[in-house]
C-alpha cells in the first residue's frame, strides 16, 4: 500500500503517516518497497491476534442507550474481566472526540452493564438483533459502543478505546 492511500484510508496527514511507517518499520511490522509498504511475517502475526480479538464492528443508529445517529460498535473477545465501570473506555473514546461511549458485558445471552445483571437492552429488540446478528458475541466479551455526530469520529473512538482496552490489560 502506498503511503498516500494509507494515510487517506486512516485520514492522517503525510506527515503523520511518514513518521508512523517509520515506527513500524522499526518495530518490523511493515517492510517498504518502491511499490509500498507490506506487512512483515511480525505484521502479519499481530494483525492475525488483533482481528482474533477484534473480530467484528458495526454501525448502529440512535437507540436506547445512546442519543447520537451514529454509533460504532467494536466487540472484544474475552474481555470481560479488563472492564471495571466502563468509565475508562468512555473517557479514552472521549478524548478521541466521542459524544459518549458505553460498555456492555455479554453474558449469560444478554447485554449487561459492567457489574451489573439486568438485560439493558430488553426493551430495544432492534438494538440487541443488530449487536446478536453482526458481532456474534459469547459469554465473556464486551461491546464497545462509541457516539459522534460524525460517523469517521464514532469508529475511530470505539475502535481507539477497544485499543487501548487490550493495550492495559
Amino acid at each position: 500500500m502506498s503511503r498516500a492511500t494509507f494515510g487517506k484510508e486512516i485520514h492522517l496527514g503525510e506527515g503523520a503517516v511518514k513518521t508512523l511507517i517509520s515506527h513500524l518499520k522499526e518495530a518490523e511490522m511493515i517492510k517498504s518497497v518502491r511499490s509500498g509498504n507490506f506487512l512483515t511475517d511480525k505484521g502479519k502475526k499481530f494483525t492475525s491476534q488483533l482481528q482474533k480479538t477484534i473480530p467484528n464492528e458495526c454501525m448502529i443508529g440512535k437507540n436506547s442507550l445512546t442519543q447520537s445517529k451514529n454509533n460504532h460498535a467494536v466487540i472484544l473477545k474475552k474481555y470481560a474481566a479488563a472492564v471495571n465501570t466502563g468509565l475508562e473506555q468512555r473517557d479514552y473514546a472521549i478524548m478521541y472526540g466521542s459524544s459518549g461511549c458505553i460498555t456492555l458485558v455479554f453474558k449469560n445471552d444478554k447485554f449487561v452493564f459492567p457489574k451489573e445483571d439486568k438485560d439493558c437492552l430488553s426493551k430495544d429488540k432492534k438494538t440487541k438483533q443488530i449487536l446478536l446478528e453482526k458481532l456474534n458475541p459469547s459469554d465473556g466479551d464486551i461491546v464497545i459502543i462509541s457516539s459522534s455526530d460524525d460517523p469517521f469520529v464514532a469508529e475511530i473512538s470505539a475502535k481507539n478505546s477497544a485499543l487501548w482496552t487490550i493495550a492495559t490489560n
